[in-house]
């Protein structure tokens, strides 16, 4: 007989043989800095559920190191890089958006935002170098990918799932007044409630935010789409050997995973290919350490005796520490969402980008209050650090919205994961898109159906009249015969 070690081994590898035929291969065409943070936890996910990973990453990454030991494959693109020139270019982004970009309106502060990424060309030249890299695409092809994983942010990812015939999915948390999910992914937003990612309204509006909102809307969509696209889209044709744009290759996206849920976002019809899984970074609070990393840089001179300064802090266990009463945010998502987690009210002092929109959607729902960067005191935010700890509505609004994000049959991160295996499973969700994708703008907006219409009532008045005029001319003809005779 068998012994027993010999059976338990042989049961071992039929699970092992039997779990990998449900695996897949999946394509990552990431971005740095804090959306790696949300899409590394997803891949993490994916491999622990045998999936082979693969990332594609630059050398000049700033938080992607794939010198480490990790679950994940990376895949370094064989390219020239400076890295001086790379921080140097990441620190005066750094400086634009803590100096300049909190002075600025919101509108200005988008462009400003908008036009530093359109004039990084990094990404531009790791796309290049990926496309007409024929040992890289041949390689990439022969691995035979399942799915790829894209960040929509910077464009590339969608031309290389094109040019592989891949099916992909996005993980996004927000395009620059909402261009990429209205006008590529085709969600709807009415403007009269669906208020414009970065004009920081909700979805209460009176009448002159909504033409704030409008306007907002038509200039975000002109400047993006005149600006910023003909570049890609003159690339992406190129490449692809046929005209095409960005906007209708990123339009093919089988599922969009938008990082908000709602919790966070105001009511807004959606399409069944999107789907909300914010939070999905969200744990439960581990007991805090004993000691916590300390401050490297200066002590200022004028720091009270009752703070402290740290280079790094498990932010996730303290917002969870029972003793947390309030979060002072510059109003991240990821930090927004934590707190929702655990539920801490805020107090927001934003930045740029979609901060102030982010602290907007949490005033509205009683959950925070806004301190402006640029004028406020130490007063002020003393006043305000008091009102959200003294006034129980902030605590008890927190802890409704914490409530609202527990309560969800599948947890955020699973959900995720359940759809990438989905577009995997089925090679794509095509039955989930809308053929509002086919439609041209005129016809998504029954612009033929009105103008047919129009045309109708306007030739049955035309011969209504005509008939009146003709009924009219017989009748003075008929009646001047008559007074003759």
């Amino acid at each position: 007989m068998m012994s027993t070690k010999w059976i338990s081994a042989i049961v071992l590898l039929q699970l092992c043989y039997t779990g990998c035929g449900f695996c897949g291969k999946v394509l990552v065409w990431p971005c740095d800095m804090s959306p790696w943070l949300n899409i590394k936890i997803i891949l993490e996910k994916l491999t622990e559920r045998g999936h082979e990973v693969t990332v594609l990453v630059s050398p000049q990454s700033f938080i992607i190191d794939y010198n480490k030991p990790s679950t994940l494959k990376f895949e370094v693109i064989p390219m020239p890089h400076d890295r001086e020139a790379a921080e140097k270019s990441l620190d005066h982004f750094l400086d634009i958006a803590t100096n300049v970009m909190p002075t600025l309106s919101h509108w200005q502060s988008a462009l400003k935002l908008d036009e530093f990424l359109f004039q990084d060309d990094g990404n531009f030249k790791l796309c290049e170098t990926v496309v007409y890299n024929q040992s890289i695409m041949k390689k990439l092809r022969e691995a035979n990918y399942n799915v790829m994983v894209i960040d929509p942010a910077l464009p590339c990812g969608e031309l290389i799932a094109e040019l592989l015939g891949v099916p992909f999915v996005y993980t996004v948390r927000f395009s620059i007044g909402d261009t990429v999910e209205k006008y590529c992914g085709k969600l709807p937003a009415p403007l009269s409630y669906v208020p414009v990612t970065m004009a920081a309204l909700t979805d209460r509006m009176t009448f002159l935010q909504r033409v704030k909102n409008l306007m907002y809307s038509i200039f975000f969509k002109f400047w993006i789409h005149q600006h910023d696209n003909p570049f890609w889209d003159q690339f992406y044709s190129e490449v692809l050997g046929r005209p095409t744009t960005l906007c209708e290759i990123m339009g093919k996206a089988e599922i969009w995973l938008i990082r908000t849920y709602w919790d966070f976002e105001f009511p807004r019809p959606y399409l069944p290919n999107f789907e909300f899984v914010g939070g999905l970074h969200c744990k439960p609070a581990k007991p805090l350490p004993k000691v916590l990393w300390r401050y490297k840089g200066n002590k200022p001179a004028t720091l009270g005796t009752n703070t402290r300064l740290y280079d790094w802090i498990p932010q996730n266990d303290l917002l969870g520490h029972p003793k947390t009463k309030a979060f002072i945010t510059h109003g991240g998502t990821n930090g927004i969402y934590e707190a929702i987690y655990h539920g801490v009210p805020m107090v927001g002092v934003p930045l740029f980008a979609d901060q102030p929109d982010n602290i907007a959607h949490m005033k509205a729902k009683g959950a925070a209050v806004e301190v402006n960067i640029n004028t406020m005191t130490s007063a002020d935010l003393l006043h305000a650090l008091r009102t959200v700890i003294n006034e129980p509505s902030y605590k008890e609004n927190a802890t409704r919205l914490s409530r609202i994000h527990h309560d969800q049959p599948v947890k955020p991160l699973d959900r995720a994961v359940f759809w990438i295996e989905f577009v995997m499973r089925h090679k794509g969700a095509k039955h989930l898109r809308p053929a509002s994708h086919d439609l041209t703008w005129f016809q998504y907006h029954s612009l033929d159906v009105i103008g047919f219409l129009l045309a109708c009532v306007a030739t049955a008045i035309f011969l209504v009249t005509k008939c009146c005029l003709f009924s009219c001319r017989k009748f003075n003809k008929a009646g001047k015969k008559k007074k003759r005779e």
